[in-house]
Parts: structure tokens; C-alpha cells; sequence
């Protein structure tokens, strides 16, 4: 059930979570269908690249005014990852935002920041080559003082989504919103002081990876976030 629920009232017609969705797009249907009754007035829709992009453009269109579309963009995050194991994560970073650790397993693994300081160098050169390729020139949309939506398709450990929460939040959001699908319940608790609400439709007990969770999990490319990004842009559904 959705970790923050609207009140009945205002809540779907149906609240049964069907899992897994079918695809991406249709979990953003179905999460947007639980943002309505928030009332976000005028939000900004901020999608995770890559796979919370086809997530977010279902969001942003559902919550856009008949006349006015919700601003809609990706907001870039890397994981920084041990230098002897990449996969696994002990920070992450966000556009316009610090680097933000895991401090207890960096604790664990007997490292400190200064241990991370090529890996980070290498990881903000690689964030500012994506924010290049899916933005151009364009800055974010403006967000202060402004009710914000950061989308991704799923929590696993939670990191990118922590470091996207706190570079938006230094910009001064009027309300800061969380929103995915699924994931692990764990990771949603510890996120929950990083935003005025945290909006995740499933938080299944046996929660081993996001793509679990629906039947059509594709990797995407830069080519298919550019290829969202423009659709939304010109209005046009994706197929």
C-alpha cells in the first residue's frame, strides 16, 4: 500500500496495487492517480535518469493543468561507488548538490572521504557529461518556492534518491515530494526525514531488486530518455 496515503475520500477508485506493472509507464499511470488528491499546485516533475523518466512523464502529464503542462526534466544522479567493488554504493550525487556517503558502510569497509576523492572526480565528470547530453544548455526548471516531484521507477538502497532530495531541497522547494512505484521498506522508512512526503505504491517484504517488480523492465539508453524528454516537450504519448 502506498507509504502515504491520501485520505479515502480523495483517495483512487481502486486501491488495489497490482504487482508486477506491466512497465514503467504504467506504474507512473498508477502513481499519478495517487498524487491527484495531493493538490500540488503548479508542480515540477524532476525524473531520475534513466528509469524514472518514463515514470515521470506519466506523473508530470496527470498533474499538469488543462492550460499550464507541469514542468517536467530529469534531475541526474550518480552513485559513487567502492573503488574495489563499483557496484556497490557508498554515496551517490546529484546535480547541483554535494556528494552525499554512506557513512555507516563506509565505516564498515574502513574508508573515509578522502578514500573516495578520484571516484567522486570521475563520477561529477560523468554527471555533467549526461546533464550536457539530456539538457543541453537548458537549466533545470526553476523550483524555488514551488511544490517539487522527484520521480524514479523504484528504491532499492536509496542513495541516489537521498542525494537528489537534498540538492533540490538547498534550492527551496515550497513542498518536497518523493513518488515511486515500489520499494524496499527499509529504504523508504530511512528516507522518509528527507522529504515533506514519500509516495510509494508497494512495499513488497521480499524486495531483492527494483526490477522484480514489473514484467517489462528494458534497460533505457540516453537515446530513450532524450527520445521521453522530447515527447513530453512536444506534447506527443509515447507508444
Amino acid at each position: 500500500m502506498p507509504w502515504n496515503r491520501p485520505a479515502r475520500d480523495t483517495a483512487p477508485e481502486s486501491e488495489t496495487i497490482r504487482l508486477p506493472f506491466a512497465d514503467r509507464a504504467e506504474a507512473g499511470r498508477v502513481l499519478a492517480a495517487w498524487l491527484v488528491p495531493f493538490g500540488l499546485d503548479e508542480p515540477v516533475v524532476l525524473a531520475l535518469p534513466r528509469g524514472g523518466v518514463p515514470v515521470g512523464y506519466e506523473v508530470a502529464r496527470r498533474l499538469s493543468a488543462p492550460d499550464r503542462p507541469a514542468p517536467f526534466d530529469v534531475l541526474v544522479t550518480r552513485k559513487i561507488g567502492y573503488p574495489r567493488q563499483p557496484e556497490l554504493g557508498v554515496g551517490a550525487i546529484a546535480e547541483g548538490g554535494e556528494p552525499v556517503f554512506d557513512h555507516d558502510l563506509m565505516e564498515r569497509l574502513g574508508l573515509v572521504e578522502s578514500d573516495l576523492a578520484a571516484t567522486v572526480a570521475a563520477e561529477r565528470a560523468e554527471l555533467a557529461r549526461r546533464v550536457h547530453a539530456y539538457r543541453g544548455d537548458r537549466p533545470l526548471p526553476p523550483v524555488a518556492g514551488r511544490p517539487v516531484v522527484i520521480v524514479d521507477d523504484g528504491l532499492a538502497t536509496g542513495g541516489t534518491a537521498r542525494a537528489a532530495l537534498r540538492a533540490v531541497r538547498a534550492k527551496g522547494p515550497s513542498r518536497l515530494v518523493l513518488a515511486v512505484p515500489v520499494g524496499a521498506a527499509e529504504t523508504v522508512r530511512v528516507l522518509e526525514p528527507e522529504a515533506d512526503d514519500v509516495v510509494v505504491l508497494a512495499t513488497p517484504w521480499a524486495f531483492r531488486a527494483v526490477g522484480q517488480w514489473y514484467r517489462r523492465f528494458d534497460q533505457l539508453t540516453d537515446a530513450d530518455v532524450l527520445s521521453w524528454l522530447d515527447r513530453a516537450a512536444s506534447g506527443e504519448n509515447p507508444k
